[in-house]
C-alpha cells in the first residue's frame, strides 16, 4: 500500500509552511494548500490519508470541505483546526463527522499525535475493506460493479431499485461482463439476504439427471435412488435461485421451470405430493431470447415469467473510460489475495490497456490484472495494437486519448501532475481534454445518484 499522506489546508500562508514543517520533521508526507479546491482533487474512495483543514478560510470553509470529503467518503479522518471563538462550532463539526479538532496556538507535537492516530483509524478501514472485498463480501454495490460512465451509474441505480422488490429477473450481457455477479448483489441486498444462493449452471447439468437435480427425488423414482434426495431448488427456500444461461435448457425442462415459476410449487421425482416454493428466480442469458423464441428454441410463455425485470450489462467496448479504473481497481484485489503490497501500474501500460479491446471484458480485463500482479506478460502489447483504429492519425489520436484518461484515473483527476507526467503544458492539456470528450470528473468522481 502507498503511503499515507496528510493533506494540510490553510489560507494563512506562514502558518501553514510551518505546520507542513513540523508534520514533516515528524515523519509525515504533507501536501499543503491554500485552499480547499486544490485539496478536493486528492479526495477518492480509496484516499490513503488524513486532512487537517483550518475552519475560518475564504471561498470554501473547513467545515464545507468536511461535508464535500464525507460525500466522498465518510470514513477519511478531518481534523479542524479552530481560533480561539470557534470551540463550539468544533464540537458541532465532530456531530457531524469530524475526527477531531485542535486550537491554535497548538503544540506541534499535539497535533502530531493526532495525526498518527487518525492515520491508523484510517489504515484500518481501508484494510478491512480490503478484506472483504478479497472474501467477495462486498456491501458496497459500487465496488462491486465499478464504473463512472454514465451506463454504469444507470445499471447500479436500475439494480438497487430492483433489488428492493422480489419480482424474478433476467439479466442479459455478453461473456465476462458480471452477469452473475451482478445476481449476487440483487440477491444481497434483497430481503432475501441471510437466505440461500442457490446458483445452477445449465449448461452444465447432466442431461439424464436434469429433473432429479432440480427438483429432487423420492427412493426408488428410477434405477439407483436408494434414499430420498432434496433438489437444488428446494434447498434455495426463501432465497434465490439463479438461473445461469437459461438459453440452453431443454425444451421440455423449460415447461416443468415455467410451472414451479407460475405456482411456486416444485414436484420431486417418484412423488405425487407437491412442495411449496418460496424462492426469488434470476435468470442470465448472453442470448437473445427473443431470437431464441423466434427460432422455436426457448418458450415464449417462459421468457414473460422471468423478464418481469430486464438488466443489461454493458460490454466494456460501451463503457471504454471504465476501463483504466477497473483494470486498477482488479490489480489491487489480484495483490490483495496474492498477500502482496500494492503493486504498481505505469501510466504506459495504463494507456495501452485503455486502448485495447477487450472481447473477453471484466473476465478478460482480470485474467490480465492477475497475470501483471504475479509479474507475467500481462499481454503482448503489440497484439491489440490499433484494433480501434485503421489509419495512422487514428491510431495515434486513439493512443493519446487512452494515455490521458489513463493519467487522470491515477492521478484522481488531479491536473498538475497529469500534464507534468505527461510532458505537456496546461494548456495543451485542456485542448486536449476538450478535442477528446474527456472530463476528470467523470473519470474520478463518485456515483451522485447513489
Amino acid at each position: 500500500m502507498k503511503s499515507p499522506v496528510v493533506l494540510l489546508v490553510d489560507d494563512e500562508e506562514e502558518l501553514r509552511h510551518s505546520t507542513a514543517q513540523a508534520l514533516d520533521l515528524a515523519g509525515f508526507q504533507v501536501r499543503d494548500f491554500p485552499g480547499a479546491e486544490h485539496a478536493l482533487h486528492f479526495i477518492t474512495q480509496g484516499f490513503n490519508g488524513a486532512v487537517v483543514t483550518d475552519i475560518r478560510m475564504p471561498s470554501i470553509d473547513g467545515m464545507t470541505l468536511m461535508r464535500r470529503i464525507h460525500e466522498i467518503d465518510p470514513d477519511i479522518p478531518v481534523i479542524l483546526v479552530t481560533g480561539h471563538g470557534d470551540v463550539q462550532l468544533a464540537v458541532r463539526a465532530m456531530r457531524e463527522g469530524a475526527y477531531d479538532f485542535i486550537e491554535k496556538p497548538f503544540n506541534a507535537q499535539n497535533l502530531a499525535d493526532m495525526v498518527a492516530r487518525a492515520l491508523d483509524r484510517r489504515a484500518l478501514v481501508l484494510e478491512n475493506r480490503r478484506l472483504k472485498a478479497v472474501a467477495g463480501k462486498n456491501d458496497d454495490l459500487e465496488a462491486r460493479m465499478p464504473g463512472r460512465t454514465q451506463v454504469m451509474i444507470e445499471l447500479r441505480y436500475l439494480l438497487r431499485a430492483a433489488a428492493a422488490t422480489d419480482a424474478d429477473m433476467l439479466i442479459i450481457g455478453d461473456t465476462g461482463t458480471g452477469k452473475e455477479v451482478a445476481a449476487r448483489a440483487v440477491h444481497d441486498l434483497s430481503s432475501r439476504a441471510t437466505r440461500p444462493f442457490v446458483a445452477i449452471d445449465c449448461a452444465a447439468l447432466p442431461s439424464a439427471l436434469i429433473e432429479s437435480e432440480l427438483f429432487g427425488h423420492e427412493v426408488g423414482a428410477f434405477p439407483g435412488a436408494l434414499r430420498a434426495r432434496f433438489g437444488k431448488f428446494e434447498h434455495a427456500r426463501g432465497g434465490t435461485i439463479l438461473l445461469d444461461e437459461i438459453a440452453v435448457m431443454p425444451l421440455n425442462l423449460q415447461a416443468k421451470l415455467l410451472r414451479a415459476i407460475q405456482e411456486r410449487v416444485i414436484t420431486r421425482l417418484g412423488s405425487n405430493e407437491p412442495i411449496p416454493l418460496d424462492v426469488r428466480f434470476i435468470a442470465t442469458s448472453k442470448a437473445d431470447l427473443v431470437a431464441e423464441v423466434a427460432a422455436g428454441r426457448f418458450r415464449a410463455d417462459l421468457l414473460y415469467r422471468l423478464n418481469v425485470v430486464t438488466l443489461r450489462i454493458p460490454a466494456l467496448s460501451a463503457r471504454r473510460e471504465d476501463v483504466p479504473l477497473l483494470f486498477l481497481q482488479l490489480v489491487r484485489e489480484a495483490a490483495a489475495r496474492y498477500r502482496l503490497d500494492d503493486v504498481d501500474v505505469p501510466d504506459t501500460l495504463l494507456a495501452e490497456i485503455a486502448r485495447r479491446e477487450w472481447p473477453g471484458n471484466v473476465r478478460e480485463l482480470r485474467n490480465a490484472a492477475e497475470r501483471h500482479v504475479l509479474g507475467l506478460q500481462t499481454d503482448n502489447a503489440k497484439s491489440g495494437a490499433g484494433q480501434g483504429a485503421s489509419t495512422l492519425p487514428e491510431r495515434v489520436a486513439e493512443f493519446e486519448k487512452g494515455m490521458i484518461a489513463s493519467a487522470l484515473a491515477a492521478h484522481g483527476g488531479s491536473i498538475k501532475p497529469v500534464y507534468e507526467s505527461l510532458g505537456i503544458s496546461r494548456k495543451t492539456l485542456y485542448e486536449k481534454m476538450q478535442k477528446y470528450g474527456l472530463d476528470k470528473h467523470r473519470l474520478t468522481s463518485d456515483d451522485n445518484r447513489e
